[in-house]
């Protein structure tokens, strides 16, 4: 077996490079949901989208991270179970404490509280009205 570099291995043949990702959620009630990311968590509306003058979709933003929100359409059936098996992961510089006191005094509710991790950071968890699990943590 030979060595290879890291160079190597990631030009042989070439992989992908993303400079970014966003999530794509979708959501029972698109305005109810726009209002928890933006009131609770405190994303900001980028751009909102509409069909026939009905609201369908939205991008969130809050530093660096995007989210796109889109209005169930019922195909799948009103009984789909969202937020299975999803949990988003958001690294801040701010304090970890001071936006998990924000979220409570916004009408959030944690799923687990501020707490120091095994890999030095902090971090605390919460889950939005569709059942997407969030977890906010200090860069480390």
């Amino acid at each position: 077996m030979t060595d290879t570099t890291e160079k190597e291995r990631r030009s042989s043949p070439e992989t992908l490079r993303a400079r970014s990702l966003a999530a794509g959620l979708t959501v029972d009630d698109i305005e109810a949901s726009i209002a928890w990311y933006r009131d609770v968590v405190g994303f900001v509306v980028e751009e909102e989208w509409k069909q026939e003058g009905k609201l369908v979709g939205a991008a969130m933003v809050a530093g660096t991270a995007r989210l796109f929100l889109g209005q169930d359409d019922w195909a799948k059936g009103r009984d789909r179970v969202k937020g299975e098996g999803v949990r988003l992961h958001l690294a801040t510089a701010q304090s970890v404490d001071d936006v998990a006191a924000r979220i409570k005094a916004g009408g959030g509710t944690l799923e687990s509280e501020p707490a120091d991790m095994p890999w030095g950071g902090r971090a605390f968890s919460l889950v939005d009205p569709n059942g997407f699990k969030l977890t906010i943590s200090s860069e480390a």
